[in-house]
């Protein structure tokens, strides 16, 4: 081996060795104990992971609208109506692309004769359904928890595509238009679910 290669082996092998003495005993006190208490460590709650948010990647092309404080709001509020429920982040996932197609996250109330039937509120569940009363299903935790307890009574929907899991729920006369929203509504739940 000649002698400029040897020296830069050396030298390098140093810098590591001495990187390590150093970096050693400091990394080791980082989290020792001040004065006999251990110290907290502040850990940064993550966003939740995309792979889990959306396990299938996106089917089809994505719609995306500009959201309002309200609209805002409602998604906020579906987020914590489902860890009320228990359920995982890819239930708020779901819950709010469903809501996204169903009244662009608007809670409403009955439009006339450009009403769905009786459909209203977030989901727009028709109260002749037995979704729920008026007043129940133009109030975003009742509408929420309603759609989520039909979600859990349809078997695997974690593993499903989310148009197929919000179909199977929702039984609507347009059953592929859920998917478009898949994006936005796990853009919503990565922003929310920690806050």
């Amino acid at each position: 081996m000649n002698t400029i290669m040897r020296k830069s082996v050396l030298g390098i092998a140093g810098l590591a060795f001495t990187g390590g003495v150093f970096a050693g005993p400091v990394a080791a006190h980082a989290a020792a104990p001040v004065d006999g208490k251990p110290v907290a460590v502040a850990v940064q709650a993550d966003k939740p992971d995309m792979g889990t948010l959306i396990p299938h990647g996106v089917q089809g092309a994505q719609s995306k609208i500009t959201l309002n404080d309200e609209q805002t709001g409602n998604a906020k509020a579906i987020i914590a109506a489902t860890k009320k429920a228990g359920l995982p982040e890819r239930a708020a996932v779901i819950s709010i692309a469903t809501s996204l197609q169903e009244s662009k996250l608007e809670n409403l109330g009955h439009l006339g004769d450009a009403n769905d039937h009786d459909s209203l509120g977030l989901f727009q569940q028709r109260p002749s359904s037995g979704w729920g009363t008026p007043e129940q299903i133009t109030n975003p935790e009742y509408a929420t928890l309603a759609f989520e307890k039909g979600l859990k009574q349809v078997d695997g929907w974690q593993d499903m595509p989310l148009t197929e899991a919000a179909q199977t729920v929702q039984v609507s006369a347009y059953p592929d238009a859920y998917a478009q929203w898949e994006q936005q509504a796990a853009d919503l739940v990565a922003a929310n679910w920690n806050s």
